[in-house]
C-alpha cells in the first residue's frame, strides 16, 4: 500500500512515482510485473492520467520496461545503474561538493532563460493548455511543427510534424527504436569507442551487438560492411568521444550500405548546435533519399537536461510499428511541451542558440588558452572546437588512476573518456560548460599544479 496525500503540495503523480521507484530499487525483483494503470487508478481512487504520468517518468528514466499487450515490468538492475550520463549517486548519499568539477556535459546555471521560461509557462497554462484531455502520445502537434521547422531550416533534416515523436530522455528514445526494429533487424552495430548507454539499451533488448572501429573520419564503413549488422548507431557530426566528423563521401557510402542491405542508420545529433570553428555540419538524414535514417535530437545540451525532452524523426513506413509498440501515452508533460512550443514559435530558441553558442565559444577558447598556458608541452589536445569539453592526453606516461586520486584529494573532479565509451581509447575530458568564465583559468591552474608538483 502506498500513502498518497491529496492535500500535500507534492503532486499525486510525483508521490506515486517516488513510492514505486522506492519499491523497484529496494524490493521488487527484476522482471516483476507492475500493477496495471487501471488497477492502481481504481485502488487509490486517482485518475488514470495521474498513474500514467508516474509510469511514464519511471519508463523514461529506465526503471521499468513496457511489453506490448502485457504491461510494465521492472527493468534490469544493471541497466538502471548506468543511468543516462555519469554514475548516479545513491539517493541516501549527499552529493560531493568539489572545488572544481570538470563535468563534460553540463551547462552553467545562468544559461537557462528562467525568467522567460516562467513567463511562457504561465501563458501556456492560461491560454493554450487543456487539462481535460489526454496528451497526444506522439507529442503535441504544435511542438512537433516547431521542431520540424527548426530541423528543416537549420539542420537540413527532411521531415514534417507527422514524422516526429517527442520523447523523454535518451534511454526512452533508444528503447523505443529498439522495440520498433527488433522483430526485423536483430543485429546492431555501434561505434567503438562509442556511447555506452546506446549499447546497453540494445543489449537490454536482446540484440546481437557488433562494435565497429572509428578513425579520423568516424565509423569505419568497411568494417560495418563486413559485419552481419543491419542497424548502426552513429554520431557522425561529432563522434562520441573522439570528436571526429564524418566527411560527406563516407556519409554517402554509409547511406548506400543502408539502401543495399535494407538497413537502418540511427543518427544521434546530440550536440550539433554547439560548434565553434565552423557552421554546424548538416545532418546525414538530409542526404537520405530512401528513408533509411532514424534521426535523434535533444534539447539537453543547448537548453536544459533537466527538461528531459528529445525527439525522433522516424521514417514514415515505421510509424505504424511505432504506434503498435508505443503509441498509447505521452512521454513529456503537457505543460513542458506547450511552454517549449511557445519558446520556439516566438523565436526564442534561435536567439537562445546564438547566445549559448557565443557564451560557450568564449568558455571553450579560454579553457584551451589556459590548458596551453599552464600545461604547454605536457599535453596534447586530442579534440576541440565543439560540444562542452576539450579532450586532452599527456605527452609523457601518467598514471591516470593515481591522477584521479590526487585530483579528488585536492577537491577536483576529473572525467575520462574510457569510463563511458568502452575500449582502450582514452582522454581526459576537460568540461568547461558548467563553469562561470572567471572560474575556468583558476580551475585549470589548480589541475596543472597537481600534474606538475605531484605527478611529474
Amino acid at each position: 500500500m502506498y500513502l498518497l496525500d491529496a492535500t500535500s503540495e507534492t503532486p499525486l503523480h510525483i508521490q506515486l512515482y517516488e513510492a514505486l521507484k522506492h519499491d523497484i530499487t529496494t524490493t521488487l525483483a527484476i522482471g516483476s510485473k507492475l500493477p496495471s494503470i487501471r488497477k492502481i487508478s481504481q485502488e487509490y481512487r486517482i485518475s488514470k492520467n495521474t498513474v500514467e504520468s508516474a509510469y511514464n517518468q519511471l519508463y523514461a528514466e529506465g526503471y521499468i520496461e513496457s511489453r506490448p499487450k502485457s504491461g510494465y515490468y521492472v527493468a534490469d538492475a544493471d541497466f538502471i545503474a548506468l543511468g543516462d550520463a555519469a554514475a548516479i549517486e545513491s539517493a541516501d548519499t549527499p552529493p560531493i561538493t568539489y572545488r572544481y568539477n570538470f563535468y563534460p556535459v553540463r551547462l552553467s546555471k545562468e544559461v537557462f532563460p528562467l525568467k522567460l521560461w516562467k513567463r511562457l509557462f504561465n501563458r501556456a497554462i492560461d491560454k493554450t493548455l487543456d487539462m481535460g484531455v489526454y496528451p497526444n502520445p506522439q507529442g503535441e502537434f504544435g511542438l512537433r511543427t516547431e521542431i520540424a521547422r527548426y530541423l528543416t531550416e537549420l539542420r537540413g533534416v527532411r521531415c514534417d510534424a507527422s514524422e516526429i515523436i517527442v520523447t523523454g530522455a535518451f534511454i526512452d528514445a533508444m528503447g523505443m527504436i529498439a522495440d520498433i526494429l527488433r522483430p526485423t533487424h536483430p543485429h546492431f552495430a555501434i561505434e567503438h569507442p562509442g556511447y555506452h548507454i546506446a549499447r546497453k539499451v540494445f543489449t537490454h533488448h536482446h540484440y546481437d551487438i557488433t562494435p565497429i572501429g572509428v578513425d579520423e573520419n568516424g565509423l569505419k564503413i568497411d568494417e560495418l560492411s563486413a559485419s552481419d549488422a543491419r542497424i548502426v548507431y552513429i554520431t557522425p557530426s561529432h563522434q562520441y568521444p573522439t570528436g571526429a566528423a564524418m566527411p560527406v563521401a563516407n556519409r554517402l557510402r554509409l547511406l548506400n550500405w543502408a539502401k543495399e542491405n535494407e538497413g537502418y542508420i540511427i543518427e544521434d545529433d546530440y550536440d550539433s548546435e554547439l560548434t565553434y570553428r565552423s557552421r554546424p555540419i548538416p545532418s546525414l538524414q538530409g542526404l537520405d533519399n530512401n528513408e533509411r535514417v532514424i534521426y535523434l535530437g535533444t534539447f539537453a545540451k543547448a537548453l536544459s537536461p533537466a527538461l528531459r525532452v528529445g525527439y525522433i524523426v522516424l521514417p514514415r513506413h515505421l510509424m505504424d510499428r511505432y504506434r503498435s509498440f508505443h503509441g498509447t501515452f505521452s512521454r513529456v508533460s503537457l505543460m513542458t511541451q506547450k511552454t517549449l512550443e511557445l519558446f520556439m514559435n516566438e523565436g526564442h530558441w534561435e536567439r537562445h542558440l546564438r547566445r549559448v553558442r557565443n557564451l560557450n565559444r568564449k568558455k571553450h577558447d579560454l579553457m584551451k588558452q589556459s590548458l596551453i598556458k599552464y600545461l604547454g608541452d605536457a599535453i596534447t589536445i586530442v579534440s576541440e572546437g565543439g560540444g562542452l569539453s576539450i579532450n586532452i592526453r599527456f605527452t609523457s606516461n601518467i598514471d591516470l588512476d593515481l591522477l584521479r586520486q590526487k585530483a579528488e584529494e585536492s577537491g577536483i573532479k576529473l572525467y575520462f573518456a574510457k569510463d563511458y565509451s568502452g575500449g582502450e581509447w582514452d582522454a581526459i575530458r576537460m568540461g568547461f560548460g558548467g563553469f562561470e568564465m572567471e572560474e575556468i583559468e583558476p580551475a585549470v591552474r589548480a589541475f596543472a599544479e597537481i600534474i606538475l608538483r605531484k605527478m611529474l
